[in-house]
């Protein structure tokens, strides 16, 4: 059934939608304005809790580089609503199939957390991913501002600084071979990990200094950025700007029962789930799309991926329709 005018305001619709998209992040909302503008009945569930939330703007993003995440978002929010898609504020707390349709089409149930329930013939699940911060004391609260780790997402505005990297894991030697594209004062903190004499011949060759003394806390100075590093002997070591790489877990607590495949990505760097072209899944009716399926994703590659998968909901959904008018 076509959308028409956009659902009021805490308002559930009573009937099965073509789609529900868990996440209201740039992936989840591209999807629901592509169904929308396809006539889809679409619903986006979107629990407020983006990955970049803490960043002052979004970068990298032509035409709208350093738009601050909460105004894209609801930019976002506003167009999927004018082509008549439903935008909920809630918490999915599960997701599972539910008994097809006569024809054999897919059907699911949605459950948020205030109880209320949807029904869907395709999901489509965006709910991005946790970064996982190395358990340093001092260092969590500078998430987002000092404590950086995309040097496409936050490089230009740290350049020329001091900056830090705490080595986390093998990927910690590119990144700090990235983030010494932007300053020339860079200090690389090997917290107990490997780092080989090649590695250690690269940083000396591009003027990294390399620490093998343990951390044992980030300072922060009295503005409430970042001051130094403590090292385990009580030297500090000053940085205003720190770096790591964290372990990326995706978001698909409560979505267990659609059994989504998940895979460990290289190095130690986290999880993803698995996908095909466009998003699709082995678990037919549901895509995939932004960094719950490619960590590395930024805000213009989930919003392309969500719009992708989008596109391709749609048109399964037109081969089922089409199928089901035959019969």
């Amino acid at each position: 059934m076509p959308a028409t005018s956009s659902t009021p305001a805490g308002e559930l619709p009573d009937e099965t939608v073509d789609a529900v998209v868990i996440g209201g992040g740039a992936a989840g909302l591209n999807g629901a304005l592509m169904l929308a503008r396809s006539r889809r009945s679409v619903v986006v569930v979107d629990s407020g809790t983006p990955r970049n939330a803490p960043a002052e703007g979004v970068h990298g993003l032509l035409g709208l580089d350093g738009t601050p995440p909460a105004e894209l978002l609801e930019r976002g929010r506003s167009e999927v609503r004018a082509y008549g898609g439903t935008v909920l504020s809630g918490e999915v707390i599960k997701a599972a199939p539910a008994h097809p349709s006569a024809g054999g089409d897919p059907r699911f149930t949605v459950t948020l957390a205030d109880g209320a329930t949807l029904r869907a013939r395709r999901l489509l699940v965006a709910t991005g991913l946790r970064d996982v911060l190395p358990a340093v004391p001092g260092l969590a609260e500078h998430w987002g501002r000092g404590l950086v780790h995309c040097p496409y997402c936050h490089g230009w505005e740290v350049r020329d600084e001091p900056i830090g990297v705490l080595a986390a894991s093998p990927m910690s030697v590119h990144q700090a071979l990235l983030f010494r594209q932007l300053t020339d004062d860079l200090v690389y903190f090997t917290r107990g990990t490997a780092l080989d004499d090649d590695a250690r011949a690269r940083f000396a060759a591009r003027g990294i200094r390399v620490v093998d003394t343990p951390v044992a806390e980030v300072v922060a100075a009295d503005d409430g950025g970042i001051a130094g590093v403590r090292l385990d002997d009580g030297q500090l070591v000053a940085r205003s700007v720190l770096t790591v790489a964290t372990t990326m877990l995706p978001r698909v607590e409560g979505l267990e029962d659609l059994g989504l495949p998940l895979q460990d990505l290289p190095n130690g760097m986290g999880r993803h789930v698995v996908t095909g072209t466009a998003g699709t899944t082995e678990v037919p009716g549901v895509w995939v799309a932004g960094n719950t399926a490619d960590p590395s994703a930024q805000v213009g590659a989930s919003a392309a991926a969500g719009a992708l998968a989008g596109a391709h909901i749609n048109a399964d959904l037109v081969t089922a329709d089409t199928t089901a008018a035959l019969a």
